[in-house]
């Protein structure tokens, strides 16, 4: 291997680097390298911080470039090159590079990709890693996110063989993880299996008995179920923020207006289908939910956080989560991720309204009215979801005085005042009910 890696070097740099960053980490794989040792690989090799974050089973390792193992809380950043151990999971390996570090594939018009010199061992008695210079032959467009299509060759090789090796690390040593099992997966979730079986379930899955986890109902997909998340959300903190953004509104400050009404309308973003339409008190305490970066993509409920023997309950109210989300397009707008904990009592009201029967009148006038106005459910989404009027131009991008002349022209159509405290939480009301009365394909 490294008289085939000298050779193609000669013709190719960045294709003899890759075969030696191959036979590297196939040599850690064959003496069976820990977790650790495989991510320190990735670092040296890469010259820059690795980091593995599975939060299903409560993995995170992360190696500085020399070697040491240094974790931290910060989250990763989005552009940093990453892949996935899975297709559908959210266990990923992460090179802490920026925009600088991505690049086209194939970098053969760049700098040679060659060895720079020694580096550390892997672990004890591991093979001798190579640093390699890691530059691309350009760098990615300002904010855009590493793909694989702009990696450089060293960078997408050494986060293939990586997380393969470390895919294989955890597998056998920590069970699969929860989406791996389906079969699992549903006796973990029905409440009529024995709790003997549903223990083994847990158990098979990776999950800790003792601890609390959440179950997780994709629109388009197979359930899942994952460890209750460490990071806490105040429940007040979004409250706090509308409040701060009123108070630099109040103090008629030209200058920070318009960014006021813009943090507002960003803070309460968030708030999905609550029918507050003012600021309420901060509540004290908090809640646990996942960060964001851990969550399949597309739509999701996210069930509470519950014991393990609980996850039945968890299941059916990530399901009743998934029915108050949306598209997030300007035809239908609203969060993509519910959280049944941040519902509160207004999951009542989808025992109300069941999927595919006749609408209530006024989700049929907001049809009717959204079928000849294409600006319509965007304009009165933004309405419902942020602290102002002026709040909600800014979600929009229009001028106060034209969300003014669109609100005039959707009461006619509606048939009743929208910017009234009563008309206000009809609208809200009406606009969750059209989420409830849709079917949910593919659920």
């Amino acid at each position: 291997m490294k008289e085939l890696a000298g050779r193609l070097t000669a013709l190719d740099p960045d294709a003899g680097a890759a075969v030696r960053v191959i036979a590297y980490f196939d040599r850690l794989a064959e003496s069976r390298a820990g977790l650790e040792a495989l991510v320190r690989g990735a670092a040296v090799l890469a010259g820059c911080p690795a980091r593995l974050v599975d939060p299903e089973r409560r993995v995170h390792v992360r190696v500085e470039t020399d070697g040491t193992r240094r974790d931290t809380g910060t989250p990763p950043d989005p552009v940093w090159p990453a892949v996935r151990l899975s297709p559908d999971g959210t266990a990923m390996l992460w090179l802490e590079r920026g925009g600088e570090g991505a690049g086209p594939a194939g970098g053969v018009s760049g700098p040679d990709v060659a060895a720079r010199g020694g580096g550390g061992a892997a672990e004890p008695g591991g093979p001798a890693a190579t640093v390699l210079d890691p530059r691309p032959a350009q760098t990615a467009a300002a904010g855009q996110v590493p793909t694989p299509s702009t990696l450089s060759v060293v960078d997408a090789v050494i986060l293939e063989r990586a997380a393969g090796a470390v895919r294989l690390v955890l597998d056998r040593t920590r069970g699969r993880a929860p989406a791996d099992d389906p079969a699992l997966v549903e006796t973990l979730l029905d409440a009529t299996a024995p709790e003997p079986a549903r223990l083994h379930a847990a158990r098979r899955l990776g999950l800790d008995p003792t601890a609390p986890a959440r179950a997780l109902a994709p629109l388009n997909g197979r359930p899942r179920v994952m460890p209750a998340g460490p990071e806490v959300v105040p429940l007040g903190a979004v409250h706090a923020a509308a409040d701060a953004a009123a108070r630099l509104r109040a103090s008629q400050i030209p200058s920070q207006g318009q960014a006021a009404d813009a943090a507002t309308a960003q803070a309460t973003s968030r708030t999905g289908p609550g029918l507050a339409s003012a600021p309420a008190p901060p509540v004290p305490g908090g809640h646990t939910v996942p960060p964001e970066s851990s969550l399949p993509a597309g739509r999701l409920g996210v069930g509470p956080a519950v014991p393990v023997l609980e996850l039945p309950r968890s299941w059916s109210e990530a399901r009743t989560a998934l029915r108050f989300t949306a598209e997030g397009t300007p035809q239908d707008p609203g969060p993509r991720v519910v959280h049944a904990e941040e519902l509160g009592g207004i999951a009542l009201l989808a025992a109300i309204v069941e999927p595919g029967t006749e609408p209530p009148p006024d989700v049929r006038a907001l049809e009717t009215a959204a079928a000849t106005t294409p600006w319509l459910s965007a304009t009165l989404h933004a309405v419902v979801s942020t602290a102002s009027l002026r709040a909600a131009a800014a979600e929009i991008n229009v001028h106060h005085s034209t969300l003014q002349d669109r609100l005039a022209h959707a009461e006619h159509l509606l048939g009743w005042p929208i910017r009234t405290p009563q008309g206000r939480l009809r609208l809200q009301l009406a606009l969750t009910m059209r989420h409830l009365a849709r079917p949910l394909s593919g659920s």
